[in-house]
């Protein structure tokens, strides 16, 4: 069963083929994928096989990725959630994206304590990853203000419409914050 979660603004939900529109939104966009990874989808399929692989990811224990709502608003503003989870290690890593019509409203940090809880308390995460491009200002920033720490750089490690890019990685280490 599905772990949906709640914020005081937000509601941290499963993702399903209705939401196929919200992630088109969010992943077709240049400027939510600029630093990303990824090239942005083209056609609204993609969404629905970017679903299709959350639901499988979560089936596998392998990944946990949640929807984000804001509350009294209907569809997705952009997702959240766990890649590369090992249950048997106790670690994954974060990843998550925003539309940019609610950006710098606090939203990702509300988003990202409520999943920093659930990794812990009930994943029972002992490390909690992240991977940035250096150029991502906003993203570096977040994590280190959500308790992140800065553990160095991966070179030529992503690249991004066929350009290499270095990467700092982060630690969160639940045992260690106050969450």
């Amino acid at each position: 069963m599905f772990p949906n979660l709640e914020t005081d603004r937000l509601i941290l939900r499963e993702i399903t083929h209705d939401d196929a529109q919200g992630i088109f939104s969010c992943f077709s966009n240049p400027d939510v994928l600029r630093y990303y990874g990824q090239d942005p989808l083209e056609t609204i399929e993609q969404a629905t096989g970017l679903i299709k692989f959350f639901a499988k990811s979560f089936e596998e224990k392998k990944g946990i990725r949640w929807g984000i709502e804001v509350k009294g608003e209907k569809g997705l503003i952009g997702s959240i959630g766990f890649n590369s989870w090992s249950p048997k290690h106790k670690r994954a890593e974060i990843g998550y994206e925003i539309h940019p019509d609610y950006w710098r409203k606090g939203y990702m940090s509300e988003a990202i304590k409520e999943i920093l809880s659930f990794g812990s308390q009930t994943l029972g995460l002992t490390r909690i990853g992240a991977v940035v491009f250096i150029e991502n200002q906003a993203s570096n920033n977040l994590l280190s203000n959500m308790g992140f720490e800065r553990e160095g750089i991966l070179k030529n490690y992503m690249y991004q419409n066929g350009k290499v890019y270095d990467t700092f990685v982060y630690g969160f280490f639940p045992q260690k914050q106050d969450i």
